[in-house]
C-alpha cells in the first residue's frame, strides 16, 4: 500500500476484552470517528506470536510496537504494566510507543501529569538500558500524547522527554473535546475522537513540541490527515513523519500514495 512504516498496538500484559460494543461511531458529515475501544487485544503473549509470524520487517520495512496497561490494573501499578511489556516487545520492535493518552482506559491519562509521568519514563528508561544491553541493540522509545493539552503542560513534557532520553514523541491520540461536531449523531458518544476535527489541536501541540524540543528531536505528527495537505500540514508545524487512522477509512489506500508523493514533491 506504500506505508513506510507500520505501528501496531495497543498491547497490555494480559488479554481483555476491551469496552462493551458498540464501541465505534462514524461521524460522516465531518470525517471524523469516535471510538472507546479500550486496548481490547489478546495479551502480550499472543501479540509476540503475530509479530513473529509476520514477515514485515524482514522484508526491511519499520515496525513500531505500541504498550500501555491493563485495564484491572490500579494507576498506582501502572509502570508494571509497561515495564512488562516493554520486556516482551523489545526484541521484536524497531521502535516502542508508550501509549499514555487513549481517553478510554480509566485514569490513564493521569500518567501525563509531572510526577507521574516522571516516574514512569524514569522507570522505562532504566528498563531500556538494561535490555539493551541484554540484546545488543538499542530500540528508540517514543511517548504518544493528547491534544487536550495546554502550552505549559506541553512545555513539562517536553522537557521530561528530553530528561529521561526518551527518542521522540507521537502527537496526537484522539480528543475528549466535542466542540467541532456538536449537534452530529453520535457526537455525545463516550470515547475519543479523531479524523478532521482533532487536525488543528493536534498541529497546535507539534508546533508547541517542535518550539521546546528544538530541531532534530523526531516528532511522529498524527490526527485529522484526510489529503494530501493535511499531511503537509503536519510537516509544517513540525512533524518529521506522519501516521494516520481515521482519514484510511473514509478515503482508503489512495490516501496513501497520495501523501507519499505529495512529501515526494517537496522542495
Amino acid at each position: 500500500m506504500g506505508f513506510g512504516f507500520v505501528e501496531v498496538g495497543t498491547v497490555t500484559p494480559k488479554a481483555q476484552p476491551g469496552n462493551p460494543k458498540p464501541r465505534m461511531f462514524r461521524l460522516p458529515e465531518a470525517d471524523a470517528l469516535i471510538n472507546r475501544l479500550g486496548f481490547n487485544n489478546d495479551g502480550l503473549d499472543a501479540f509476540i506470536a503475530n509479530v513473529q509470524r509476520s514477515r514485515f520487517r524482514a522484508q526491511g520495512r519499520l515496525l513500531g510496537l505500541n504498550i500501555g496497561k491493563n485495564a484491572a490494573t490500579p494507576i498506582e501499578r501502572a509502570t508494571d504494566d509497561y515495564l512488562a511489556c516493554l520486556d516482551g516487545v523489545y526484541p521484536h520492535a524497531d521502535y516502542v510507543t508508550v501509549n499514555i493518552s487513549s481517553p478510554n482506559t480509566r485514569n490513564l491519562r493521569a500518567l501525563q501529569s509531572d510526577e507521574a509521568l516522571d516516574a514512569l519514563l524514569s522507570a522505562v528508561a532504566e528498563r531500556r538500558e538494561a535490555l539493551a544491553a541484554q540484546h545488543g541493540r538499542r530500540v528508540p522509545l517514543f511517548v504518544k500524547i493528547a491534544p487536550d493539552l495546554d502550552a505549559a503542560q506541553v512545555d513539562v513534557i517536553a522537557a521530561t522527554l528530553r530528561r529521561h532520553g526518551m527518542d521522540g514523541v507521537i502527537a496526537t491520540n484522539t480528543t475528549i473535546v466535542r466542540d467541532k461536531v456538536k449537534g452530529l449523531r453520535h457526537a455525545d458518544e463516550a470515547g475519543g475522537l479523531s479524523g478532521a476535527p482533532v487536525l488543528e489541536a493536534s498541529n497546535r501541540v507539534i508546533a508547541q513540541l517542535r518550539a521546546a524540543l528544538g530541531a532534530g528531536y523526531p516528532i511522529i505528527g498524527v490526527g485529522g490527515i484526510l489529503s494530501a495537505d493535511d499531511a503537509l500540514s503536519k510537516l509544517r508545524a513540525g512533524a518529521d513523519v506522519v501516521q494516520i487512522y481515521t482519514g484510511l477509512i473514509y478515503r482508503g489506500p489512495a490516501l496513501v500514495n497520495e501523501v507519499a508523493r505529495a512529501f515526494a514533491r517537496r522542495p
